[in-house]
């Protein structure tokens, strides 16, 4: 017995030691395995902040898994190349219209005079028709949300108030079924 807990040990152990590096996030983004990616690279971020590239598939990661607050710091750093400046605004939309969002949903704020860029992250198509005011209001945690140029897609916004902090759950539904969930905080 006091042999496999010694097995045991030094199996959790070693894996705990392994450092990441550039080319396990590589790897990790290669394989669309972005939240891994994503936290990973966090970890390791002073190692390549400095390559553009490389900051935009860590981002494009953490876009992917929700973690949209992380958009921040590379939408700051990419500036040196056309696609660079490009992404950082694509990543700095996102951002502050998930910033906003919140702040409508939870504090009742109009957004009808805003106009941002669309994209094509879910975050952008709610904000959007939020601020076209093209959905229903259930109760102050529900909302419901539809894009007359898709007929078939509803996105179904939840707000989960009594957590710290607070958190969005957005659904996406075709023909009322659930085909993406995504949680924001």
């Amino acid at each position: 017995m006091r042999r496999y807990l010694f097995i045991l040990i030094l199996a959790v152990g070693s894996l705990a030691a392994k450092k990441i590096t550039i080319a396990d996030i590589i790897d990790y983004y290669e394989k669309g395995e972005y939240k891994k990616a994503c936290l990973y690279g966090i970890k390791i971020f002073n190692s390549f902040k400095n390559n553009e590239d490389l900051v935009a598939m860590y981002a494009i990661s953490c876009m992917k898994s929700d973690y949209i607050d992380r958009l921040a710091v590379p939408a700051v750093i990419l500036k040196n190349s056309p696609q660079a400046r490009a992404n950082a605004a694509y990543f700095a939309t996102i951002v502050a219209q998930k910033k906003l969002l919140f702040h409508a949903l939870f504090d009742n704020v109009d957004l009808s005079d805003l106009n941002f860029p669309k994209t094509d992250h879910i975050i952008s198509k709610v904000f959007e028709l939020y601020c076209r005011k093209k959905y229903k209001k259930f109760d102050d945690n529900l909302y419901i949300f539809k894009d007359p140029k898709e007929p078939d897609v509803s996105y179904e916004v939840k707000l989960i108030r009594d957590e710290k902090p607070v958190k969005i759950i957005v659904l996406k539904l075709k023909k009322g079924k659930i085909v993406q969930t995504h949680k924001y905080w």
